[in-house]
């Protein structure tokens, strides 16, 4: 059974949904010291003018080494409205967007406590859309060099070139709403595959491997 160590994601990007796809058993790690300006909290859609980050602010943790299964999430400056407003601006002229959009407004309406739970939730739900199942666990410690599994938990990141971090992974484009304009993007969140391909983002994924 081959395993892939994986850090918890927001909206994860495509190269995170491909080892989803490839391994047969998936640990998401609960253990490590939650860092910042990493997919933990972020993800980066195609807005009309060019890419765009969106970070799920976090409350500030009473110490400075916190594990990432305590990160809570907070209710500052609106995020959730912002971040729908987001989603709606740049895909709604996509061709999915219409038919997958009240899967996904709920999880801006609702409020979670912890990251951990609100980026699982939405992990489930991107892949019951695109039609698959991983196996996934959460760690039950911190192994720091695991000897069988292979470990993504910093490699899949948005300040590393994903190309140098990971050849096995194959970036295939595919249609994008404003590629006219902006070239394709590569490795953006799952949601631009999703809202884009629709039911084609499995073979899309299954290509990229």
């Amino acid at each position: 059974m081959n395993t892939v160590l994986l850090s918890t994601a927001y909206l994860a990007p495509v190269e995170y949904y491909v080892k989803l796809l490839t391994y047969d058993r998936i640990l998401v790690e609960q253990y490590d010291h939650y860092t910042k300006q990493t997919y933990r909290n972020r993800c980066t859609i195609a807005a009309p003018d060019g890419p765009l980050a969106l970070s799920v602010p976090t409350v500030k943790p009473d110490t400075l080494k916190c594990f990432t299964r305590d990160i809570r999430i907070s209710d500052h400056g609106n995020w959730r409205h912002l971040h729908w407003n987001a989603l709606e601006s740049a895909y709604n002229h996509t061709p999915f967007f219409e038919y997958y959009k009240d899967d996904f407004r709920p999880f801006y309406e609702r409020k979670y406590e912890f990251l951990m739970d609100f980026n699982e939730a939405l992990c489930r739900l991107v892949c019951s859309l695109i039609d698959f199942t991983p196996h996934v666990e959460r760690t039950t410690d911190y192994i720091a060099s695991p000897a069988d599994a292979d470990d993504f938990r910093e490699r899949i990141h948005p300040k590393k070139d994903f190309r140098a971090e990971d050849p096995a992974f194959h970036d295939r484009p595919y249609y994008q709403v404003f590629q006219d304009r902006l070239g394709f993007l590569p490795n953006l969140s799952i949601v631009d595959l999703l809202f884009n391909m629709g039911p084609e983002s499995l073979l899309v994924l299954q290509a990229c491997r």
